[in-house]
């Protein structure tokens, strides 16, 4: 066997390891899973709205729209009641209600645009669930069509620009238990969407550079030899773990605040540019709703800081630290994605509980959730963050009591204990 050989060898036992071997595959994974969903949209963007007819007029053009609604849609409702209509559609995981007024073909008739109502059913603001809406506007823009077409085909003396646009759609919203006049589902989910662009991505950046500082903090210290001999001085080895996370606390505490002062910013700038002032429909953002959303975004920093110090046990060196950063990576790329195409109401049981369960989703989803007053859901992502930080200082106060960190081993009482009893022989009568 070559020298070379030996080298290769050398070297693939040092990057084949299982800390770079999982995390890969699981990002694999992940970007899989991602794929098999985005799949879908090519489905549901072929498959026909549920929607629900309300038809007070009986004119002609009254029934054409009728005749592209039949030919492309489900219709869940054919009645005169919206309240029916909705209660209808809803039960079948419909998207809207159509209304027709009584004036609609008279009105075109008399050159001016027939008004058509919708009454929207949105479920979720993520990019993929305004698939749903954007068929029904594609079917309504098959109405304006075949309207245009017929009044093009009778040759009535209209004008061109009720020829070209013969209706007018007025739209009624309702989202999460509120009602919204004047705005679509469109228009609103672009609204949140602004802010599951900006504020998952930003959270996970931070997220992952405190993470990575952690952990390679842990492995110099390994490779420098200073944590061995902090580890033979006589101090308390939950004393060393509580001056860690105490700092990490502070650095999280910090990030936050200089988080939230840019966030301020930027949502001053987004509401001045927004097509509609969700402030009119009680959207807004209170002094009380950014301290909870500082607080949540606290917590998750501390769970991740806690999380990292874990998994800096595990590093020999500083070259090894920066492969153990791939898992915090991945747990804040998952919900940052989940979060940014998803709503969290519209994904299913499975994927609510695995985006709930990673503690960096909570202040990508409390935005959002605050907007809505949904209080009890930021509380308890809150509340689990911190749990979640609980257990993992508890887990690292153990290893830390452990001889771990020195012989690699999860034992107590090892060649770490022997080694203090030799250098300090004064330690555990002060200990007592």
């Amino acid at each position: 066997m070559t020298a070379l050989t030996n080298i290769i060898r050398k070297e693939l036992r040092e990057l084949l390891t299982p800390s770079t071997v999982v995390p890969i595959i699981a990002m694999a994974l992940l970007f899989g899973g991602l794929g098999s969903m985005m799949g879908n949209v090519a489905v549901q963007i072929q498959a026909k709205p549920t929607v629900g007819i309300v038809a007070m007029d009986t004119g002609i053009l009254a029934n054409v729209s009728l005749g592209v609604v039949d030919e492309t849609a489900t219709v869940a409702y054919n009645g005169t009641s919206v309240d029916a209509a909705l209660q209808a559609v809803e039960g079948k995981s419909g998207i809207a209600v159509l209304y027709i007024p009584a004036n609609f073909t008279a009105s075109i008739l008399g050159d001016h645009r027939g008004s058509l109502e919708i009454y929207w059913i949105m479920r979720g603001a993520g990019l993929l669930d305004s698939i749903s809406s954007g068929t029904v506007d594609a079917l309504l823009a098959r109405i304006g069509q075949e309207i245009s077409a017929y009044l093009i085909g009778t040759g009535v003396n209209l004008s061109p620009e009720t020829v070209l646009s013969p209706i007018t759609p007025i739209n009624t919203t309702s989202y999460r238990g509120m009602v919204m006049e004047g705005v679509s589902p469109a228009i609103l989910g672009t609204v949140l969407s602004n802010q599951s662009l900006i504020v998952p991505l930003i959270i996970m950046m931070i997220v992952i550079m405190a993470g990575s500082l952690v952990i390679s903090s842990m492995g110099m210290e390994k490779e420098n030899k200073t944590l061995e001999t902090l580890l033979t001085l006589p101090v308390r080895r939950s004393s060393i773990v509580a001056g860690k996370l105490i700092a990490s606390a502070i650095v999280g505490l910090l990030m936050a605040s200089i988080y939230m002062i840019g966030f301020g910013y930027y949502m001053g700038g987004l509401s001045g540019s927004a097509p509609i002032n969700l402030a009119a429909y009680g959207l807004v953002i209170t002094p009380l709703d950014y301290v909870l959303l500082g607080i949540s975004v606290f917590a998750a920093l501390f769970a991740a800081l806690a999380l990292c110090m874990v998994l800096g046990t595990f590093a020999k060196n500083y070259k090894a630290a920066q492969t153990l950063t791939m898992p915090i990576t991945l747990l804040a790329m998952v919900p940052m994605f989940m979060t940014m195409f998803w709503d969290y109401n519209t994904l299913p049981p499975l994927g609510q509980a695995i985006v709930f369960a990673i503690p960096f989703s909570h202040p990508m989803m409390a935005m959002r959730s605050l907007m809505f007053k949904d209080y009890l859901f930021v509380l308890a992502g809150i509340g689990y963050s911190l749990a979640f930080a609980v257990i993992m200082i508890l887990v690292a106060v153990w290893i830390f009591r452990t001889d771990r960190l020195l012989t690699g081993r999860l034992t107590k009482g090892g060649t770490g204990e022997k080694r203090r009893k030799g250098l300090f022989p004064l330690v555990n009568l002060l200990r007592r």
